[in-house]
């Protein structure tokens, strides 16, 4: 019997599902692009432009602190009204409807401020930055990722997930390579690039009215106590029976951490530190299409033989990768771009990868019928542990910068070199993930052979 479960074959998705779960995946991961990159280098290209680049360090660190604070507090009470109310569809039409919306209103910051109104721009990129990302987190974070759960079972959620973590990557290219030229940090506004930025997720969230379908298993939470059961993930007894799902989150946020540490400074980093310039575009597309290719192999590979015997690969490749990133330092320049090609790929991959990986696992944990309520939890460990502490450190690491460029904003090497260590602290955790990884697979095929027997014997 073990034998039999542990090699079923992957369970068939509809093309409904699948075209509803790419497209929405990344369309939702075009905005977190714009938000989580373009909004940091945005401001970081304001106060360049104003001579206050001691400024960019500090309110980047404040964009990326108070928007995960707003999306996670955003997502524990839609999650939990998402299982209130049995849907998920409207969530997500509506919310990426709202979503663009709020894109728009950075079109009204303008790229330079004087002295005397750069607090107020400071303000304004801060502000419109989480009204941005309650709209989102209503949308991706809490309905998007709950319906994702509901439509998959563990012999495909590593492979959806990990397709699913490649959203950000071609959002990157669409955004950077398609959009890119609507953006210039020298211009008086960036408006056009903001509104048509926005009007991306508000066409998607029109189709979804026609074209998403919910899952017809949902359980709908009945309880009438919404606040009690709104916060049902972060009671200690529920902590304490599901155990391993909180060991995966936590590995999941120290993952996150690591590619925090960065992840914001990237643009500028390639530009300026590494002294590319305006030919970033090619090395950037050719990174990101080999890291797509990596992960999506990872994908197929988690599904067909199990997830356990990538977990500790791709974890040794990230930190591995992250580590040879902050070695450039110490090379010829002549060698930085044709490193980075290879660097770029196997640490972008590695990340992604398990990065999908880990999500399946945790979908795999959450218990029956408590999908939406567990997201919460999810954004507690996957951004907002990891959106303030990775900020921080390059904050610090920022400050205490004495590295120099030829022009503009020059993040320091050094974040990858933390990047790297936080990376090796994951390894504590994973060890469980893969411990476990075996029995969790078994046990849930097991209860989907059992109730799909039940369901047949209902049926006679």
């Amino acid at each position: 019997m073990g034998k039999d479960i542990g090699t079923k074959k992957t369970t068939p998705l509809g093309f409904r599902i699948w075209i509803s779960a790419i497209v929405f995946g990344l369309v939702g991961q075009i905005a977190w692009v714009v938000e989580n990159m373009y909004f940091a280098t945005f401001a970081q290209d304001i106060f360049s432009n104003s001579g206050r680049t001691d400024m960019s360090y500090l309110v980047t660190t404040l964009m990326v602190w108070l928007s995960a604070v707003t999306a996670t507090i955003t997502t524990v009470f839609a999650g939990g009204w998402c299982d209130k109310t049995g849907k998920r569809k409207p969530f997500v039409a509506y919310g990426y409807i709202g979503w663009g919306a709020t894109i728009m209103l950075f079109a009204a910051i303008p790229m330079q401020a004087s002295a005397n109104k750069i607090a107020g721009v400071a303000a304004m990129l801060i502000l419109f930055d989480c009204i941005m990302t309650f709209a989102g987190s209503i949308a991706n974070d809490a309905a998007f990722n709950t319906w994702v759960t509901d439509v998959t079972d563990t012999t495909n959620r590593g492979k959806v997930n990990t397709i699913l973590a490649l959203m950000p990557v071609f959002a990157t290219i669409i955004v950077f390579i398609g959009l890119g030229n609507l953006y210039n940090p020298s211009v008086e506004s960036n408006w056009l690039f903001f509104v048509v930025l926005g009007a991306i997720p508000m066409v998607s969230g029109v189709i979804a009215i026609f074209l998403m379908k919910d899952s017809p298993n949902i359980i709908k939470n009945t309880n009438p106590n919404f606040l009690k059961e709104t916060f049902y993930g972060f009671r200690p007894s529920v902590a304490k029976d599901n155990k391993m799902l909180y060991i995966c989150l936590t590995t999941f946020a120290l993952l996150g951490i690591s590619q925090q540490t960065f992840f914001s400074y990237i643009i500028n980093f390639v530009q300026n530190t590494l002294e590319l310039g305006d030919s970033y575009v090619i090395p950037l597309a050719v990174i990101i299409l080999g890291a797509a290719a990596l992960t999506g192999l990872t994908g197929f590979l988690s599904d067909k033989f199990g997830k356990k015997h990538l977990i500790y690969p791709l974890l040794v490749v990230a930190i591995v990768g992250t580590l040879m990133m902050y070695l450039l330092k110490f090379m010829n320049k002549a060698a930085w771009l044709p490193l980075c090609y290879v660097i770029g790929i196997f640490m972008l991959g590695s990340l992604l990868g398990l990065s999908g990986i880990l999500m399946s696992s945790f979908q795999d944990y959450i218990p029956k019928g408590y999908e939406g309520r567990f997201q919460g939890v999810r954004m507690c460990f996957s951004v907002l542990i990891p959106m303030i502490i990775g900020p921080l450190v390059t904050l610090i690491l920022g400050l205490n910068n004495t590295d120099t460029g030829d022009a503009g904003f020059t993040p320091p090497f050094s974040m990858f070199l933390a990047a790297s260590i936080i990376a090796v602290l994951a390894i504590v955790p994973a060890y469980f993930v893969r411990k476990d990884s075996d029995r969790l697979r078994e046990s849930l095929l097991k209860q989907a052979a059992e109730e799909k027997e039940a369901n047949l014997e209902n049926q006679k």
